[in-house]
């Protein structure tokens, strides 16, 4: 990569955020003193608005980079990461999202609450958020300090610290300043050129093919060395039946785990009806399964185009697939199409990050003050505003993930990713399906369900080859690895499960049956609705 392209990228870059705080200024103009101001943006957003921003919220930087470079690694393995995300948002969709919108308020602890004893619910619900989002912004904060230092040219260790410093401290300013409003519209704005970009690389790699599908599958299998295996299933998980269980771990981690992500979920309560959420989900299936289906032409573009030895020998992981192969498509490295192309890719993922974490910020932050602040705030004490609460843990959190992202930002964050979405399936999925489906659910299983899953998942990671006992390891000097899994889907969310269900038959809690009857009606018609 020539230096050519880092003044552009620096320049658009710049531009972005010039734009985004712009519309934080202007939002916070506006009266952002209520609750419902901040945490779901008055619900004033029309169904096209909210569903390019759950597009914007959904398609993150993995998406666009990581899964790109997996396909050009992994031939027809890294295919199954598109499936697995898509198949995902299919099940939010489905089974979840409008339910979820129907009974709560503001976060996902707003719909187990309805129908239990809401303190210990809130307490346990609300803590498994805020992990979940953390871990989640954690590996965002690693990612942009590795990804954007690469993209403008500089490793060095003093680069990726100022790039976790500066998204850290932009992610504070567009939460505590805008709340839900702002973040919205940088969604949208993220979403456009996210998808922008995406369609412009697409055409690009199929009219270097002439449209023939093919022939670009055909090229890409036969520079990546494995011949038709490119295009077969085992290039990554054939191995040992350790490999396997752990793709099976990883899948049911990712297909469940999106279900139960509290930044996602929020997003349904930004519109004022569940006929507006039912048609922003319409418009967000078109762009995601649209940006989806776009990125396997990206993944074997770069494959057939750039090859995996030079993607490998960028980066290991694959990362900056896109971005050599814009650079390819635009030119060469030393051409100034070459430079604009890689620039604007540079741009767009650098957007891209800041969007996620600025709506997972906002998510752990509503969960602070809305679900924990609320319930352990000691009675005789003077209560503060619920938003000015949130704004506090805004700020709050922004200085853990930055502190935590300058820490970790030398190792491989791939297992924070894949641990946010086990602790979400394992600890946040059961207790939201078994509140909204299962009539004699109650706190004790409620708070069992919450811990059963949040617990083990963190233990068995902590018991995993990702932290000890390999040299990819986090702590590769020591050895405690018992768990031989990476990812402890697999174990952890049949755990949650049973913990709900065990708690539930072993209570002595009768359930309420008005109260569920209650959130039945308004989970499928809407009525009563907040």
């Amino acid at each position: 990569m020539t230096g050519n392209h880092q003044p552009l990228a620096l320049l658009l870059f710049s531009a972005f955020v010039a734009v985004t705080l712009g519309i934080t200024t202007w939002v916070s103009r506006h009266r952002q003193g209520s609750a419902e101001e901040f945490y779901a943006g008055g619900r004033l957003f029309s169904p096209m608005e909210n569903g390019f921003a759950i597009a914007g919220d959904y398609m993150s930087a993995a998406s666009f980079l990581g899964i790109s470079g997996l396909i050009a690694l992994f031939g027809y393995d890294g295919l199954l990461y598109s499936v697995g995300f898509l198949v995902a948002w299919l099940l939010v969709l489905f089974l979840v999202a409008e339910l979820v919108r129907n009974c709560g308020r503001f976060t996902l602890a707003d719909v187990v609450a309805a129908r239990m004893s809401e303190r210990p619910v809130r307490i346990a619900a609300g803590t498994s958020s805020v992990t979940v989002s953390v871990l989640y912004l954690v590996a965002q904060m690693v990612g942009a300090g590795s990804l954007v230092a690469l993209l403008l040219g500089g490793t060095s260790e003093a680069a990726q610290s100022w790039t976790v410093v500066v998204v850290g401290a932009l992610m504070v300013i567009y939460v505590s300043l805008g709340g839900m409003r702002a973040t919205t519209w940088i969604q949208i704005v993220k979403a456009v050129l996210l998808l922008g970009g995406t369609v412009t690389l697409t055409v690009l790699v199929l009219v270097r093919f002439h449209g023939d599908f093919d022939q670009l599958l055909l090229t890409a299998a036969e520079r990546s060395g494995h011949g038709k295996a490119f295009l077969a299933p085992g290039l990554r998980y054939g191995g040992d039946w350790t490999a396997r269980f752990d793709f099976i771990s990883l899948g049911l981690a990712l297909v469940l785990g999106t279900a139960g992500l509290p930044h996602i979920l929020s997003r349904f309560y930004t519109v004022p009806t569940a006929r507006a959420a039912r048609r922003s989900v319409i418009w967000s299936i078109g762009l995601i399964g649209g940006f989806y289906l776009m990125t396997i032409v990206l993944g074997f573009g770069a494959a057939a185009i750039v090859g995996p030895d030079t993607v490998r020998g960028s980066n290991a992981a694959g990362n900056t697939a896109v971005p050599l192969l814009a650079l390819d498509l635009g030119g060469g490295a030393d051409s100034t199409g070459g430079a604009v192309l890689f620039a604007v890719v540079a741009a767009v993922a650098f957007a891209t990050i800041l969007a996620v974490v600025a709506g997972i910020t906002l998510a752990s932050s509503a969960s602070v003050a809305h679900d924990l602040y609320a319930s352990l705030r000691r009675r005789h004490t003077k209560p503060r505003s619920e938003v000015a609460v949130a704004r506090a843990a805004a700020v709050g959190i922004g200085a853990v993930a930055i502190a935590l992202g300058l820490l970790a930002r030398d190792l491989n964050v791939a297992f924070l990713v894949g641990l946010a979405f086990a602790v979400a399936a394992s600890a946040n999925l059961p207790v939201l399906l078994y509140s909204l489906f299962w009539r004699g659910f109650t706190t004790r299983g409620a708070v069992w369900s919450v811990y059963g899953g949040l617990i083990p998942a963190l233990l068995l990671v902590v018991l995993s080859p990702v932290v000890s006992g390999s040299p990819e390891s986090l702590f590769p000097t020591v050895d405690f690895q018992y768990f031989p899994l990476q990812n402890p889907g697999l174990v952890s969310v049949p755990l949650g499960f049973l913990a709900g269900w065990l708690g539930t038959v072993t209570s002595a809690e009768l359930p309420d049956e008005a109260k569920h009857a209650e959130t039945e009606v308004r989970s499928l018609t809407g009525a009563g609705a907040a």
